[in-house]
């Protein structure tokens, strides 16, 4: 029986588009996915950031708790949303693929042991809402296609992710919109696709860049799961807040 699943990239929530990720939830209802898959970066955890002190002095715990705080429920309000529309079309089947940015709170937790609570896997709540979790970059295999949140960041992302697999693979992480393909003799063709992101892309967000061109651009990816194991994979564009899904126009 043939499945499919929605795929999403990095949200970096409460950075996050809003027209884009409306997008991705009409899409949602309309295309009532068996799986929903989200590959990482899930928020902008700029609370817990390495960098957020790096020219000044760090302040006492009890100034940062109330910011991480602030930010954890940010997220959350966004992701039971999320929740909500998978709910109403009956999708059970939902995998989460650690980023980078997700395990800043690990790495926090680390630092303060007794704050157990702030790992990334207890602030979203994964286990409640029915998630499966996968650690930063272990592989989620579906098939014959392999997603992770992402590695390499060189111009040709896509070619590095394929020839270091050396199969099929979907991730997120460079927010840009990449593919590439090989055919091997003995597996045939395999391909590597990176999906953009569904992060706010302006300047005002974005402060880090310093006003700095980029390549990044909203999308998310369909992918639709034979029974023997092959796929078909879909790329959805999504411009100004605007896309066109199975023919059916969508504004966020």
């Amino acid at each position: 029986m043939l499945k499919t699943a929605i795929v999403i990239p990095d949200r970096h929530i409460p950075l996050h588009d809003e027209s884009a990720c409306n997008i991705v939830l009409q899409a949602i209802e309309i295309i009532k996915p068996d799986i929903f898959i989200d590959l990482g970066d899930v928020g902008e955890w700029e609370s817990v950031s390495h960098w957020r002190y790096k020219r000044r002095k760090r302040p006492p715990l009890e100034y940062q708790l109330p910011l991480i705080n602030e930010e954890i429920k940010q997220v959350n309000d966004e992701l039971d949303k999320w929740d909500r529309a998978l709910a109403k079309v009956g999708c059970e089947d939902k995998r989460i693929c650690t980023g980078n940015h997700d395990i800043w709170l690990n790495d926090f937790v680390e630092e303060f042991p007794y704050l157990k609570d702030y790992t990334f896997n207890n602030v979203c709540r994964w286990k409640e809402r029915g998630f499966k979790v996968y650690e930063h970059n272990e592989p989620l295999k579906i098939g014959k296609l392999v997603f992770v949140h992402g590695v390499y960041t060189t111009v040709y992302h896509a070619r590095q992710h394929l020839s270091a697999y050396g199969t099929s693979i979907i991730y997120g992480h460079v927010h840009d919109v990449q593919s590439a393909t090989q055919t091997k003799l003995d597996s045939g063709t395999i391909g590597a696709w990176s999906l953009g992101c569904l992060k706010d892309m302006t300047r005002e967000k974005n402060k880090w860049l310093k006003g700095k061109l980029h390549n990044w651009k909203h999308c998310f990816g369909i992918v639709h799961f034979y029974p023997n194991g092959n796929f078909i994979v879909e790329t959805v564009d999504i411009v100004k807040g605007k896309t066109v899904l199975w023919g059916e126009e969508l504004e966020g």
